[in-house]
């Protein structure tokens, strides 16, 4: 098995499986339906909701918990929660989250902050942000903390701004941010996954092979890790592509990500047929279990 196959293996090993796919497809429509017939008087299971952060992005790997989604609520209800002259954010969101009530019952939903939190027996956990959508495609959503304010966000933006370099890369965006956090799982590195779409989007636009195939994922790996490792330690956020908005470290990902690359450095260096095996253990060392033996 030669480095291309290798990396295909890895590919439909660290993509999310269809039945989790189909789960998350169903919740998502119960949830919908129920907003939308709370807030619109409809029954549409698909309409004024998105599926945002990774799994919006589409950049979301197996072993995926959290889901987020968007809920745009009718504008005049804005007025009726701006009006309240204390924290109309909190009420807000509790009634997002009675809405939910009514079709999951028996599951712990709460309102946090800026989201409704839906903890499933299963451990997927859905964030739900209402909002508003502006003229300008933004939206305006609420946030509960310190007594209640508004805050904007643009998440069409991100998702399209990923799309449009993903197309022009050849896929190789979203590869690299899936096998990213499989690394970041596996090494425990202090990183969001907005923070990994970020760097990733920012790498690859000047990579020299973005446009290859997967004989190449050996390299772009190595040379991400890289990338990663030169990022300035005492940063402390980033601008994620299309919203510009802020995109804060969580901790120092660089040591971890220049340990692997030069791991990656030596697995690359092992290319023929005969040295496959040292050169998977290698990247299993850099990715875990989920690289093929």
């Amino acid at each position: 098995m030669g480095v291309a196959e290798e990396f295909v293996q890895f590919k439909d090993r660290y993509n999310i499986g269809v039945s989790l796919i189909s789960s998350i497809s169903y919740r998502y429509r119960r949830i919908t339906k129920q907003l939308n017939w709370d807030f619109r008087s409809s029954l549409n299971e698909t309409a004024n909701s998105l599926y945002v952060g990774s799994y919006g992005r589409d950049t979301a790997a197996k072993g995926i918990s959290d889901l987020d989604i968007g809920y745009i609520l009718p504008s005049d209800i804005f007025a009726q929660y701006n009006s309240y002259l204390s924290n109309g954010q909190s009420a807000l969101l509790q009634a997002v989250r009675n809405s939910i009530k009514n079709t999951y019952p028996l599951s712990s939903i709460s309102g946090d902050g800026q989201v409704v939190v839906i903890n499933f027996d299963d451990g997927i956990t859905f964030e739900i942000l209402p909002a508003f959508i502006n003229n300008s495609g933004t939206w305006t959503y609420p946030n509960a903390n310190a007594g209640g304010s508004w805050q904007v966000c643009n998440p069409r933006a991100e998702i399209d701004a990923i799309q449009l370099r993903n197309r022009a890369t050849n896929g190789n965006l979203k590869y690299l941010c899936r096998m990213m956090r499989v690394w970041r799982d596996h090494n425990n590195a202090p990183m969001s996954g907005a923070l990994i779409d970020t760097l990733a989007y920012q790498f690859i636009e000047n990579w020299e092979h973005r446009e290859k195939s997967f004989y190449y994922h050996d390299y772009m790996a190595r040379d991400f890790l890289r990338f990663m490792a030169m990022q300035d330690k005492n940063k402390e956020y980033w601008r994620a592509p299309g919203s510009g908005s802020y995109v804060y470290k969580k901790g120092n990902f660089q040591y971890k990500a220049l340990i692997d690359y030069n791991i990656s450095v030596e697995a690359c260096n092992l290319q023929k047929d005969t040295e496959s095996q040292q050169r998977r253990a290698k990247w299993r060392s850099v990715f875990g279990p989920t690289f093929p033996t």
